[in-house]
């Protein structure tokens, strides 16, 4: 079959994917409840995409069939006891593990003591009103005692999120404007106006949970010496076939077990750490502690969505991070709902920005740390055998655990669902070539110097 003959039939498959409803179950009490994902409407029969939460934190991700005419209660939540009791996935779910597991930052976290930091959470945005409107309201609707959010708005070329925030938010939201395009220069014009001891960065594409905020810098005041902090991303719906494949090939999401990465311990299973800095987070939750973040200089400007890098300012930001001796920790009690993107060019462009981005990461980490490269090159070898394993797995869809194909969303279906296209695998590859490339146009285009941000925040006045 021909390379054009195998990626149509990809792209047939790919569009007989079905839609899944997105729900999550709390088992709290001697009854369950269910209810609908954000934004989503009332389950009915079919498949869902199921969140498990026990005391309303998450402990677990499963994929469940509603029979037409069943309760869907009642079947979700005896099957969200049987994957308990059977031991699937309650504390890993599906996404990665890695680091190792640490339980002392939760405990100190749930124990009674003093409250979280006071917080700026930044929000990056360009020409998305409607959904920054969906966002802001859900930080707004916060359970955390202190903190203020900073809209920055990147290279606009109308006034809509401006008059948004204005119109509907006031003072309760700080409104920036960043002429330069890229999203690590807004993240950077963010943290240089932040006023907070902790900083947190999210996206305009999520709904953020109530517990998110408390629950994502909590962790700050328990360890003095963390310098990072991210949390648990799942998808806000799955009505499309790409919404779908991403999913079930991991989507964001990191597990739910909590996990402390510290640079004086590095992670045995890591034999590229801390240069695979993908396993450690995402950039649409993440926080860090706003002096250390300063201390190294910010994001670098030459990476980021909007750049000819086309990503990697998140991973460039955990390095520095970890790089200066400080730790990071990954909570799945810090929960954003994300809308993933819905179209098949969509995946296309995501694929190869992701490749871009991982390189361009890389390359920018040792043309501004030029002494981690002997690391690095020891690295290597073990790294490049780590990184074609996991591709083969993509590609073939045996994770090791059942051999039956890739799971579906959930983490849990042992069916051969939906293979990993090709193409997209190609994509990647191409874009991983290319992202060097990428970087040093963009790291020209910004005048050959990642820059750094003020030491200082500024106050309201300073934005316009």
């Amino acid at each position: 079959m021909s390379r054009t003959a195998r990626t149509q039939e990809e792209i047939r498959r790919f569009l007989a994917i079905g839609g899944v409803q997105v729900a999550e179950l709390d088992l709290s009490g001697e009854e369950a409840v269910l209810r609908p994902g954000p934004g989503s409407p009332p389950v009915t029969h079919g498949e869902v995409f199921l969140l498990v939460r026990r005391d309303g934190l998450p402990v677990g991700t499963l994929l469940g069939r509603v029979p037409e005419g069943a309760d869907p209660t009642k079947v979700l939540a005896a099957l969200a006891r049987q994957r308990q009791g059977d031991g699937h996935g309650n504390r890993h779910g599906h996404g990665y593990g890695g680091g190792h597991e640490d339980d002392t930052v939760e405990a100190a976290v749930r124990s009674a003591g003093p409250p979280p930091p006071f917080t700026s959470v930044v929000v990056a945005t360009r020409e998305r009103a409607g959904q920054l409107a969906r966002a802001l309201d859900s930080l707004l609707a916060q359970d955390h005692p202190h903190f203020e959010v900073v809209v920055v708005d990147n290279a606009p070329v109308t006034d809509e999120t401006r008059d948004l925030v204005h119109r509907k938010y006031g003072e309760r939201v700080r409104y920036v404007r960043e002429p330069v395009p890229g999203l690590a220069t807004a993240h950077n014009t963010g943290l240089a106006h932040a006023l907070g001891e902790v900083i947190a960065f999210t996206d305009d594409d999520v709904v953020a949970d109530g517990r998110w905020l408390a629950e994502l810098t909590a962790p700050f005041t328990a360890d003095p010496g963390l310098g990072c902090a991210t949390g648990l991303i799942l998808p806000a719906r799955l009505r499309t076939p790409a919404q779908v494949l991403l999913e079930s090939h991991g989507g964001f999401a990191k597990g739910f077990t909590p996990t402390t990465y510290d640079p004086r311990e590095p992670p045995r299973e890591e034999p590229l750490f801390p240069f695979t800095a993908g396993r450690f987070g995402s950039g649409a939750n993440m926080a860090f502690r706003t002096e250390v973040l300063r201390a190294v200089g910010g994001f670098d400007p030459a990476t980021g969505a909007g750049t000819p890098a086309r990503g990697g300012d998140d991973l460039y930001g955990f390095v520095r991070v970890l790089a200066q001796g400080h730790r990071l920790h990954y909570t799945p009690r810090a929960l954003v709902w994300h809308h993933h993107r819905e179209t098949w060019a969509d995946l296309e462009t995501q694929a190869f920005g992701y490749g871009a981005g991982l390189t361009a990461y890389l390359t920018a980490i040792l043309v501004d740390r030029p002494a981690l490269l002997p690391a690095f090159l020891a690295r290597l070898p073990r790294g490049l055998s780590h990184a074609r394993g996991l591709s083969a797995v993509r590609e073939t869809g045996d994770t090791g655990n059942t051999g039956a194909g890739p799971a579906a969303p959930g983490g849990h279906d042992a069916r051969a669902a939906h293979p990993w296209p090709r193409r997209l695998s190609r994509l990647q590859r191409r874009g991983m070539l290319y992202g060097p490339l990428g970087y040093l146009r963009a790291r020209r285009a910004a005048g050959g110097t990642t820059g750094r941000p003020p030491s200082g925040g500024r106050t309201a006045g300073g934005a316009r």
